[in-house]
């Protein structure tokens, strides 16, 4: 299992400046209600979330733009490929490549193991 990122919290009060365009989605791990820590300086979200890490299991995933298996699909994760774990809802886990993305949903089976399982 990789080591964890290190991601240093903001040191100065979070505020927004402007209009900020919204990335597209699948990009950057980035929804209205939730967002990596690396991006609060620079995006709005309801919360941050500091991400676990993971690893994709043993066959290639399609990360989905939504939980749905008929969703749009995003890139192609290879098999044991690191990745960063941000939140989970049901049978579904919104994962990204880190704070740059790619972003997007996996089932929750596509995943490796957890080291503390």
């Amino acid at each position: 299992m990789p080591a964890p990122a290190s991601y240093s919290l903001p040191e100065s009060t979070v505020g927004l400046k402007g209009p900020v365009d919204r990335p597209a989605p699948g990009t950057l791990p980035l929804r209205g209600d939730l967002a990596h820590i690396a991006l609060a300086e620079h995006y709005l979200a309801a919360h941050y979330v500091i991400p676990q890490p993971r690893q994709i299991g043993d066959a290639p995933a399609v990360l989905k733009l939504n939980t749905r298996d008929d969703a749009e699909d995003g890139a192609t994760l290879a098999a044991g490929q690191a990745i960063e774990l941000l939140d989970c809802a049901g049978d579904w886990a919104w994962i990204a490549c880190g704070p740059q993305g790619p972003s997007g949903y996996v089932r929750l089976g596509q995943l490796a193991p957890s080291s503390d399982a």
